[in-house]
Protein backbone atom coordinates (compact mmCIF):
# COMPACT_ATOMS: atom_id res chain seq x y z
CA UNK A 1 0.00 0.00 0.00
CA UNK A 2 1.04 3.48 -0.76
CA UNK A 3 2.04 6.35 1.53
CA UNK A 4 -1.38 8.07 0.97
CA UNK A 5 -3.45 5.12 1.48
CA UNK A 6 -1.36 4.21 4.44
CA UNK A 7 -1.65 7.84 6.02
CA UNK A 8 -5.54 7.94 6.26
CA UNK A 9 -5.86 4.44 7.19
CA UNK A 10 -3.97 4.81 10.28
CA UNK A 11 -5.97 7.04 12.65
CA UNK A 12 -8.67 3.99 11.70
CA UNK A 13 -6.06 1.18 11.87
CA UNK A 14 -4.59 2.11 15.22
CA UNK A 15 -7.65 2.32 17.59
CA UNK A 16 -8.72 -1.28 16.61
CA UNK A 17 -5.13 -2.77 16.76
CA UNK A 18 -5.30 -1.21 20.21
CA UNK A 19 -7.78 -2.32 21.51
CA UNK A 20 -7.34 -6.12 20.69
CA UNK A 21 -4.24 -5.87 22.43
CA UNK A 22 -2.20 -5.89 19.08
CA UNK A 23 0.00 -2.51 19.27
CA UNK A 24 1.23 -1.00 22.88
CA UNK A 25 2.25 3.16 21.88
CA UNK A 26 3.40 5.39 24.70
CA UNK A 27 1.55 9.33 23.92
CA UNK A 28 4.36 10.42 22.34
CA UNK A 29 5.12 7.53 19.90
CA UNK A 30 1.63 7.70 19.67
CA UNK A 31 1.21 11.49 18.54
CA UNK A 32 4.33 11.18 16.32
CA UNK A 33 2.43 7.84 14.57
CA UNK A 34 -0.57 9.91 14.02
CA UNK A 35 1.16 12.73 12.48
CA UNK A 36 3.39 11.42 9.70
CA UNK A 37 3.53 12.28 6.33
CA UNK A 38 3.01 10.24 3.82
CA UNK A 39 6.13 10.69 2.43
CA UNK A 40 7.64 9.89 5.36
CA UNK A 41 5.63 6.67 5.41
CA UNK A 42 7.10 5.96 2.01
CA UNK A 43 10.90 6.83 2.97
CA UNK A 44 10.67 4.41 6.11
CA UNK A 45 9.10 1.77 4.16
CA UNK A 46 11.33 1.08 0.94
CA UNK A 47 12.83 -1.63 2.14
CA UNK A 48 10.35 -3.34 2.76
CA UNK A 49 8.68 -2.71 -0.41
CA UNK A 50 12.18 -4.37 -1.90
CA UNK A 51 12.34 -6.79 0.09
CA UNK A 52 8.23 -7.59 -1.03
CA UNK A 53 9.14 -7.44 -4.40
CA UNK A 54 11.52 -10.59 -4.05
CA UNK A 55 14.56 -7.80 -3.98
CA UNK A 56 13.73 -5.94 -7.09
CA UNK A 57 13.93 -2.25 -7.10
CA UNK A 58 12.24 -0.52 -9.80
CA UNK A 59 14.05 2.05 -11.40
CA UNK A 60 12.75 5.01 -13.54
CA UNK A 61 13.52 4.55 -17.32
CA UNK A 62 16.54 5.91 -18.58
CA UNK A 63 14.26 8.11 -21.21
CA UNK A 64 11.46 9.09 -18.10
CA UNK A 65 13.35 12.25 -17.23
CA UNK A 66 13.15 13.63 -20.76
CA UNK A 67 9.98 12.28 -21.85
CA UNK A 68 8.61 14.29 -18.57
CA UNK A 69 9.60 17.51 -19.74
CA UNK A 70 8.03 17.33 -23.33
CA UNK A 71 4.27 18.18 -23.14
CA UNK A 72 1.62 16.43 -24.00
CA UNK A 73 -0.58 17.27 -26.87
CA UNK A 74 -4.10 15.10 -27.96
CA UNK A 75 -6.05 14.37 -30.76
CA UNK A 76 -8.10 17.12 -29.44
CA UNK A 77 -5.56 20.08 -29.01
CA UNK A 78 -4.81 21.12 -32.85
CA UNK A 79 -7.19 23.41 -33.15
CA UNK A 80 -6.53 24.04 -36.71
CA UNK A 81 -2.90 24.33 -36.80
CA UNK A 82 -0.61 26.20 -39.72
CA UNK A 83 1.57 24.36 -41.95
CA UNK A 84 4.23 23.20 -40.45
CA UNK A 85 2.93 21.14 -37.36
CA UNK A 86 3.43 17.41 -38.65
CA UNK A 87 3.16 13.78 -36.54
CA UNK A 88 5.85 11.59 -36.61
CA UNK A 89 6.30 7.91 -35.92
CA UNK A 90 8.06 5.03 -37.19
CA UNK A 91 6.91 1.91 -38.98
CA UNK A 92 9.23 -1.24 -38.56
CA UNK A 93 10.03 -3.70 -41.45
CA UNK A 94 11.00 -6.40 -39.61
CA UNK A 95 8.59 -8.70 -41.24
CA UNK A 96 7.73 -11.85 -38.26
CA UNK A 97 10.10 -10.62 -35.90
CA UNK A 98 11.74 -8.43 -34.25
CA UNK A 99 15.24 -10.32 -33.81
CA UNK A 100 18.40 -8.30 -34.94
CA UNK A 101 18.64 -4.65 -37.30
CA UNK A 102 16.05 -4.23 -40.19
CA UNK A 103 15.35 -0.77 -41.31
CA UNK A 104 12.54 1.10 -40.29
CA UNK A 105 10.13 4.32 -41.91
CA UNK A 106 9.83 7.33 -40.10
CA UNK A 107 6.60 8.81 -41.40
CA UNK A 108 6.25 12.49 -40.87
CA UNK A 109 2.17 14.23 -42.11
CA UNK A 110 1.84 17.73 -41.81
CA UNK A 111 -1.38 18.15 -39.64
CA UNK A 112 -2.97 20.84 -41.73
CA UNK A 113 -2.32 20.08 -45.60
CA UNK A 114 -1.73 16.19 -44.91
CA UNK A 115 1.22 16.31 -46.65
CA UNK A 116 3.41 13.03 -46.06
CA UNK A 117 7.33 12.39 -46.15
CA UNK A 118 8.63 9.06 -45.58
CA UNK A 119 12.08 8.29 -44.64
CA UNK A 120 13.97 5.26 -44.46
CA UNK A 121 16.31 4.82 -41.41
CA UNK A 122 18.82 1.83 -41.85
CA UNK A 123 18.47 1.13 -37.75
CA UNK A 124 16.09 2.43 -34.93
CA UNK A 125 18.47 5.04 -33.49
CA UNK A 126 18.11 8.74 -32.28
CA UNK A 127 21.07 9.98 -33.98
CA UNK A 128 19.44 8.65 -37.76
CA UNK A 129 15.87 10.14 -36.18
CA UNK A 130 17.55 13.27 -35.88
CA UNK A 131 19.40 13.30 -39.52
CA UNK A 132 16.21 12.43 -41.05
CA UNK A 133 14.47 15.34 -39.42
CA UNK A 134 16.88 17.85 -40.58
CA UNK A 135 16.36 16.04 -44.24
CA UNK A 136 13.07 16.28 -44.28
CA UNK A 137 13.29 20.35 -43.55
CA UNK A 138 14.24 20.55 -47.14
CA UNK A 139 11.88 18.43 -48.39
CA UNK A 140 8.72 20.06 -47.17
CA UNK A 141 7.56 23.18 -49.45
CA UNK A 142 7.07 25.11 -46.36
CA UNK A 143 9.29 25.42 -42.57
CA UNK A 144 8.51 23.10 -40.24
CA UNK A 145 7.21 24.62 -36.75
CA UNK A 146 6.39 21.56 -34.57
CA UNK A 147 6.70 17.71 -33.87
CA UNK A 148 4.74 15.34 -32.26
CA UNK A 149 6.00 12.10 -31.11
CA UNK A 150 4.99 8.92 -29.60
CA UNK A 151 6.68 7.70 -26.08
CA UNK A 152 9.00 6.15 -27.67
CA UNK A 153 12.81 6.32 -26.94
CA UNK A 154 14.10 6.27 -30.33
CA UNK A 155 12.37 10.13 -30.01
CA UNK A 156 12.28 10.60 -26.13
CA UNK A 157 16.17 10.79 -26.00
CA UNK A 158 19.41 13.69 -25.33
CA UNK A 159 19.94 13.34 -29.15
CA UNK A 160 16.39 14.33 -31.14
CA UNK A 161 14.47 16.35 -28.46
CA UNK A 162 16.95 18.69 -28.13
CA UNK A 163 18.14 18.88 -31.46
CA UNK A 164 14.32 19.70 -32.76
CA UNK A 165 14.49 22.67 -29.98
CA UNK A 166 17.40 24.09 -31.69
CA UNK A 167 16.03 23.96 -34.71
CA UNK A 168 13.32 26.11 -32.65
CA UNK A 169 10.91 23.33 -33.41
CA UNK A 170 8.07 23.14 -30.95
CA UNK A 171 8.26 19.49 -29.48
CA UNK A 172 5.28 17.68 -27.89
CA UNK A 173 3.81 13.79 -26.99
CA UNK A 174 1.25 11.77 -27.12
CA UNK A 175 -0.28 10.21 -23.83
CA UNK A 176 1.41 6.78 -23.53
CA UNK A 177 -1.06 3.81 -24.85
CA UNK A 178 -3.42 6.21 -26.88
CA UNK A 179 -2.52 6.25 -30.28
CA UNK A 180 -5.52 8.00 -31.60
CA UNK A 181 -3.42 11.15 -30.24
CA UNK A 182 -1.87 10.53 -33.23
CA UNK A 183 -4.63 9.77 -36.10
CA UNK A 184 -3.07 11.44 -38.80
CA UNK A 185 0.56 9.74 -38.89
CA UNK A 186 -1.23 6.77 -38.13
CA UNK A 187 -4.19 6.83 -40.60
CA UNK A 188 -0.37 7.20 -43.14
CA UNK A 189 1.24 4.49 -41.72
CA UNK A 190 -1.46 2.20 -43.32
CA UNK A 191 -2.55 4.18 -46.30
CA UNK A 192 0.99 4.91 -47.46
CA UNK A 193 3.75 3.22 -45.98
CA UNK A 194 2.30 -0.49 -45.88
CA UNK A 195 0.55 -0.27 -49.08
CA UNK A 196 3.87 0.88 -50.25
CA UNK A 197 5.76 -1.39 -48.27
CA UNK A 198 3.80 -4.95 -46.50
CA UNK A 199 4.60 -6.71 -43.76
CA UNK A 200 7.79 -8.24 -45.16
CA UNK A 201 11.44 -8.18 -43.34
CA UNK A 202 13.90 -5.52 -45.01
CA UNK A 203 17.40 -4.59 -44.22
CA UNK A 204 20.89 -3.70 -45.01
CA UNK A 205 22.13 -0.93 -47.43
CA UNK A 206 21.28 -1.24 -50.53
CA UNK A 207 17.83 -2.15 -49.75
CA UNK A 208 17.78 1.14 -47.71
CA UNK A 209 18.92 3.04 -51.25
CA UNK A 210 16.31 1.09 -53.43
CA UNK A 211 13.00 2.27 -50.25
CA UNK A 212 15.09 6.27 -50.80
CA UNK A 213 14.10 5.68 -54.23
CA UNK A 214 10.76 4.33 -53.52
CA UNK A 215 9.28 6.95 -51.46
CA UNK A 216 11.03 9.81 -53.58
CA UNK A 217 8.43 8.45 -56.25
CA UNK A 218 5.71 7.82 -53.81
CA UNK A 219 6.17 11.56 -52.29
CA UNK A 220 4.98 13.45 -55.42
CA UNK A 221 2.33 10.77 -56.61
CA UNK A 222 0.94 10.93 -53.19
CA UNK A 223 1.21 14.66 -52.04
CA UNK A 224 -0.17 16.13 -55.90
CA UNK A 225 -2.60 13.34 -57.43
CA UNK A 226 -3.64 11.43 -54.19
CA UNK A 227 -6.79 12.77 -52.26
CA UNK A 228 -7.98 12.31 -48.45
CA UNK A 229 -10.54 13.03 -46.51
CA UNK A 230 -9.96 14.61 -43.68
CA UNK A 231 -12.35 15.37 -40.40
CA UNK A 232 -14.52 18.60 -40.32
CA UNK A 233 -16.46 18.16 -36.98
CA UNK A 234 -17.42 15.16 -34.84
CA UNK A 235 -20.07 15.25 -31.99
CA UNK A 236 -22.03 12.78 -30.02
CA UNK A 237 -25.87 11.57 -29.72
CA UNK A 238 -25.88 9.28 -26.89
CA UNK A 239 -24.26 5.99 -27.93
CA UNK A 240 -23.84 7.47 -31.84
CA UNK A 241 -20.44 9.27 -32.54
CA UNK A 242 -21.46 11.51 -35.96
CA UNK A 243 -18.63 12.66 -37.97
CA UNK A 244 -18.68 14.69 -41.43
CA UNK A 245 -15.80 15.62 -43.21
CA UNK A 246 -14.71 17.81 -46.00
CA UNK A 247 -14.74 17.61 -49.52
CA UNK A 248 -11.68 15.22 -49.92
CA UNK A 249 -8.35 17.32 -51.47
CA UNK A 250 -4.83 16.43 -52.29
CA UNK A 251 -2.21 17.52 -49.95
CA UNK A 252 -1.23 19.93 -53.07
CA UNK A 253 -4.69 21.64 -53.35
CA UNK A 254 -5.20 22.15 -49.60
CA UNK A 255 -1.89 24.13 -49.44
CA UNK A 256 -2.90 25.89 -52.58
CA UNK A 257 -5.96 26.88 -50.55
CA UNK A 258 -4.65 27.25 -47.12
CA UNK A 259 -4.22 31.60 -46.39
CA UNK A 260 -0.98 30.76 -44.17
CA UNK A 261 0.89 29.04 -46.89
CA UNK A 262 2.75 32.20 -48.68
CA UNK A 263 2.60 33.20 -52.63
CA UNK A 264 6.40 32.17 -53.31
CA UNK A 265 5.21 28.60 -51.80
CA UNK A 266 2.36 28.00 -54.08
CA UNK A 267 3.45 29.16 -57.16
CA UNK A 268 6.51 26.98 -56.62
CA UNK A 269 4.31 24.25 -56.01
CA UNK A 270 2.12 24.66 -59.61
CA UNK A 271 5.53 24.68 -61.16
CA UNK A 272 6.16 21.56 -59.51
CA UNK A 273 2.74 20.06 -60.14
CA UNK A 274 3.14 21.01 -64.26
CA UNK A 275 6.51 18.83 -64.38
CA UNK A 276 4.79 15.60 -62.97
CA UNK A 277 3.57 12.60 -65.26
CA UNK A 278 1.80 10.55 -62.89
CA UNK A 279 1.83 7.51 -64.89
CA UNK A 280 5.73 7.78 -64.70
CA UNK A 281 5.56 8.39 -61.23
CA UNK A 282 3.54 5.10 -60.91
CA UNK A 283 5.95 2.91 -63.57
CA UNK A 284 8.87 4.25 -61.00
CA UNK A 285 6.97 2.85 -57.73
CA UNK A 286 5.84 -0.47 -59.37
CA UNK A 287 9.43 -0.72 -60.91
CA UNK A 288 11.04 -0.09 -57.75
CA UNK A 289 8.54 -2.46 -55.80
CA UNK A 290 9.71 -5.16 -58.41
CA UNK A 291 13.37 -4.75 -57.11
CA UNK A 292 12.07 -4.42 -53.28
CA UNK A 293 10.23 -8.07 -54.07
CA UNK A 294 13.42 -9.66 -54.50
CA UNK A 295 14.74 -8.46 -51.03
CA UNK A 296 11.83 -9.32 -49.04
CA UNK A 297 12.37 -11.77 -46.50
CA UNK A 298 9.49 -12.74 -43.79
CA UNK A 299 11.78 -13.99 -41.45
CA UNK A 300 14.92 -12.98 -40.13
CA UNK A 301 17.81 -15.03 -41.36
CA UNK A 302 16.14 -16.54 -44.17
CA UNK A 303 18.53 -16.43 -47.36
CA UNK A 304 17.03 -15.26 -50.67
CA UNK A 305 18.32 -16.11 -53.80
CA UNK A 306 15.54 -14.61 -56.25
CA UNK A 307 16.55 -12.88 -59.53
CA UNK A 308 17.05 -8.99 -59.57
CA UNK A 309 14.14 -7.39 -61.47
CA UNK A 310 14.20 -4.35 -63.88
CA UNK A 311 14.42 -1.29 -62.09
CA UNK A 312 14.77 1.03 -65.83
CA UNK A 313 12.85 4.44 -65.36
CA UNK A 314 12.87 5.69 -69.38
CA UNK A 315 10.39 6.75 -71.10
CA UNK A 316 9.50 4.01 -73.37
CA UNK A 317 9.46 1.84 -69.86
CA UNK A 318 6.70 4.25 -68.58
CA UNK A 319 4.33 3.90 -71.82
CA UNK A 320 4.76 0.28 -71.72
CA UNK A 321 3.36 0.19 -68.56
CA UNK A 322 0.50 2.94 -69.27
CA UNK A 323 -0.53 -0.03 -71.91
CA UNK A 324 -0.68 -2.58 -69.07
CA UNK A 325 -2.92 -0.21 -66.97
CA UNK A 326 -6.35 -1.90 -66.06
CA UNK A 327 -5.04 -5.43 -67.22
CA UNK A 328 -3.17 -6.57 -64.31
CA UNK A 329 -6.26 -6.55 -62.18
CA UNK A 330 -7.33 -10.20 -62.59
CA UNK A 331 -3.52 -11.33 -62.16
CA UNK A 332 -4.11 -10.31 -58.13
CA UNK A 333 -2.09 -8.14 -56.04
CA UNK A 334 0.34 -5.84 -58.25
CA UNK A 335 2.78 -4.97 -55.72
CA UNK A 336 5.56 -7.40 -56.17
CA UNK A 337 6.57 -5.80 -52.19
CA UNK A 338 3.12 -8.04 -50.90
CA UNK A 339 4.15 -11.09 -52.90
CA UNK A 340 4.50 -14.21 -50.63
CA UNK A 341 7.10 -16.13 -51.22
CA UNK A 342 7.06 -19.63 -52.60
CA UNK A 343 7.71 -22.66 -50.42
CA UNK A 344 9.07 -26.04 -51.77
CA UNK A 345 5.98 -28.20 -51.84
CA UNK A 346 6.94 -31.29 -48.90
CA UNK A 347 4.78 -33.93 -48.94
CA UNK A 348 3.16 -34.92 -45.98
CA UNK A 349 2.03 -37.40 -43.88
CA UNK A 350 -1.57 -37.51 -45.00
CA UNK A 351 -0.07 -37.87 -48.65
CA UNK A 352 0.87 -41.02 -48.47
CA UNK A 353 -0.71 -44.36 -49.91
CA UNK A 354 -3.48 -45.87 -47.76
CA UNK A 355 -1.21 -49.16 -47.51
CA UNK A 356 1.79 -47.11 -46.22
CA UNK A 357 -0.62 -45.47 -43.12
CA UNK A 358 -1.81 -49.00 -42.09
CA UNK A 359 1.48 -50.27 -42.31
CA UNK A 360 2.57 -47.63 -40.02
CA UNK A 361 0.16 -47.56 -37.70
CA UNK A 362 -0.05 -51.35 -37.07
CA UNK A 363 1.83 -52.68 -34.14
CA UNK A 364 3.69 -56.35 -34.05
CA UNK A 365 1.28 -59.04 -33.22
CA UNK A 366 -2.38 -56.54 -33.55
CA UNK A 367 -4.61 -57.51 -35.58
CA UNK A 368 -4.49 -55.46 -38.63
CA UNK A 369 -0.50 -57.12 -38.41
CA UNK A 370 -1.70 -59.80 -38.96
CA UNK A 371 -4.01 -59.63 -41.62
Amino acid sequence: MCGKRLKVMIPTLLPALERHGRLQLGQSDRDRVLAISAATIDRLLVDVKIAASGGRRRRAGFHSAIRREVPIRTFNDWNSPPPGFCEVDMVAHGGTSVAGSFIQTLTMVDIATGWTECLPLLTRDGSLVAEAINRAQSLFPWLLRGVDFDNDSAFMNDVVVPGCRQQKLEVTRSRAYKKNDQAFVEQKNGAVVRRLMGYGRFDGVETARMMGRLYAAARLYVNFFQPSFKLKEKRREGAKVIKRYHAPLTPYQRALAHPKVTAAVKRRLRDQYRSLDPVALLAEIRATQDELGNRVDRRAGQARCLQRACTSTAPATAATFAKTLGKTVTAGEPRATHRRSRRPYKPGFACRPSSTRILLRSKPGSQSSRS
